[in-house]
């Protein structure tokens, strides 16, 4: 542990000039999870190697800085993103805004990344606000603020702050009723379709130019429940020519009889997501925003509170939309519904786009960030494949995955003329010497059908066993033990039936069933490849073997 705590010290002190815990700690727990329900001690130990490592002369430090080479991989990581415009070291305050009607998606992955790298990269603050004060249309659940908690921490991006809105919206009564004895809203009481007529010509309402303390007694009767849902709202004042109709005296607060998961039935006015966004990100000192360049308008609405306050508004960087080719449009309420039709087994369904998915399939959290790290911030759309996340994976597990064999669609094989039977050692890895596991050479052996169909009638070799002949109808002849096989298609993998597992992998496309070696009992939580199949997480050993498949 002390190894990995140095390595990670070394290089965040590197980076930033001086090691800072939290991101240590959340590197350290990436890379060794089984740590978790040990953080408070890793934690200790943490701070301990960190004042141990700020003791040394600068010569000790540059030897570490050497040994240490993945800092240049981290650098190079953090160059992917363009600077931030007026960004000052240690002043930048990024935030992640989700609302958590459902579990991080690819979507959410992205912004939880993107941001936090900055934060990182200026050593800066990353703030987690959920954005919940929607209790209806957009219900949250409340699983899902966990998930988030715990999705973050997994992505190596652990938040400085977490702020849930919907227990704040006291804070936004205030600020509405500031913006109120300003003469800068009111409370509106036309039906939509009356305002709507008035939006679309231009024209003021018949409630905009009432007096302050009318609105302000309108304002109380809202808070008390007076008012029918859709009866009356408080709108923003800004201005009823703007070129924008959406900008046009936007609604700030809405009637909404629906109990909160959170907050139960404690208000019945609830703030709109471009007045809780407002005023959140100036209080919490938010510097700059990435923001979906469909959400553009936001700005322009938003930006009437802040000069009625004479508040500075943030730097904003407007994004594109990310594609991803092998989801095609899935949004939060289909896959919520697809699950209660029974389509998909949960939230982390190998088939779903969602963060619960790719952990339960073995991904690496290093390899999701590296891969949205490419992509940038840049105002196209991008469409991309899940092939490409693969490669980034790839690169990461094909170092650490032990090897197994996996038979899919197995064909039972009896071997005539084989001499005698014997233990057969192969190894865990072709290029690290991290062991062996066993395999009994016998008479009797599971190959694919795959194989079988295309082998019949020729000479293989079963991969660090022996030569057989494929006959019909489940026979082979012993062809001596002669490593004369070309590396490739005539060199397959086998299971004798002594040590076959019943086996299924839990595909994206649906179960594959089979056999595997029993060695595999070994690698239970691990990710491994199924050689000639693909990388797979071993989920459960018991009486059958469940994996989950990774990638190709």
């Amino acid at each position: 542990m002390d190894e990995v705590i140095w390595k990670y010290v070394v290089l965040n002190a590197r980076k930033y000039g001086k090691a800072n815990e939290k991101a240590v700690i959340g590197k350290v727990l990436a890379e060794n999870p089984e740590l978790r329900k040990n953080a408070r001690e890793v934690l200790e130990r943490i701070k301990q190697i960190i004042a141990e490592f700020e003791s040394l002369d600068e010569s000790r430090k540059e030897e570490l800085f050497d040994r240490y080479s993945e800092e240049k991989k981290e650098e190079k990581r953090s160059q992917q993103l363009p600077p931030l415009p007026n960004a000052e070291r240690g002043k930048v305050v990024m935030r992640f805004a989700p609302n958590p009607n459902g579990p991080p998606t690819l979507g959410s992955m992205r912004g939880i990344v993107v941001n936090s790298e900055y934060a990182r990269m200026y050593d800066g603050k990353f703030i987690l606000r959920f954005d919940d004060t929607d209790p209806r249309t957009k219900r949250p659940m409340v699983e899902a603020y966990g998930w988030y908690l715990e999705d973050c921490e997994w992505l190596n991006a652990i938040p400085d702050q977490v702020v849930y809105a919907s227990k704040r919206i006291d804070m936004y009564y205030d600020y509405a009723r500031k913006l109120i004895e300003m003469n800068h809203a009111y409370v509106c009481k036309c039906s939509r379709e009356e305002f709507r007529t008035y939006k679309d010509s231009g024209t003021q309402c018949p409630h905009r130019d009432r007096k302050v303390e009318d609105s302000l007694e309108e304002w109380e009767k809202m808070l008390d429940g007076d008012y029918s849902e859709g009866e009356a709202v408080l709108r923003i004042k800004t201005d009823m020519s703007h070129k924008d109709p959406a900008v046009r005296d936007w609604v700030a607060f809405r009637i909404i009889f629906s109990d909160h998961p959170l907050v139960g039935d404690r208000y019945v006015v609830y703030p709109t997501l471009d007045f809780e966004s407002a005023i959140e990100d100036h209080v919490l000192g938010v510097t700059h925003i990435l923001r979906g360049k469909d959400l553009a308008d936001s700005e322009k609405r938003q930006r009437y509170i802040y000069r009625y306050f004479g508040w500075e508004y943030p730097a904003v960087r407007l994004w594109g939309r990310i594609k991803i080719l092998e989801f095609g449009k899935l949004s939060t309420s289909d896959i919520r519904k697809r699950i209660d039709d029974g389509v998909y087994s949960g939230w982390d369904d190998p088939a779903l786009p969602t963060v619960r998915a790719f952990r339960r399939r073995g991904f690496d959290p290093e390899a999701l960030r590296r891969f949205f790290l490419t992509l940038g911030v840049g105002e196209n759309d991008v469409s991309v494949s899940l092939k490409n996340l693969y490669a980034e994976n790839r690169k990461i597990v094909d170092e650490k995955a032990e090897r197994y064999f996996f038979v899919w669609n197995p064909v039972r094989v009896v071997i005539e003329g084989l001499p005698e039977s014997r233990d057969v050692d192969l190894p865990l890895h072709p290029s690290r010497d991290i062991g062996t596991r066993k395999l009994r050479g016998e008479s009797v052996i599971y190959i694919t059908a795959d194989d079988c169909e295309i082998f019949t009638g020729k000479e293989v070799r079963l991969k660090g066993f022996c030569n057989i002949k494929l006959e019909e109808d489940g026979k082979a002849i012993y062809a001596g033990d002669a490593v004369e096989a070309k590396k490739g298609r005539n060199i397959i993998h086998w299971v004798p039936e002594s040590q076959a597992l019943k086996c299924e992998v839990l595909t994206p496309e649906g179960k594959v069933e089979g056999i595997a070696e029993s060695s595999v009992r070994n690698a239970a939580g691990k990710i491994v490849q199924f050689e000639r199949y693909a990388f797979c997480r071993v989920e459960e050993v018991k009486e059958t073997v469940r994996a989950i498949y990774t990638h190709p």
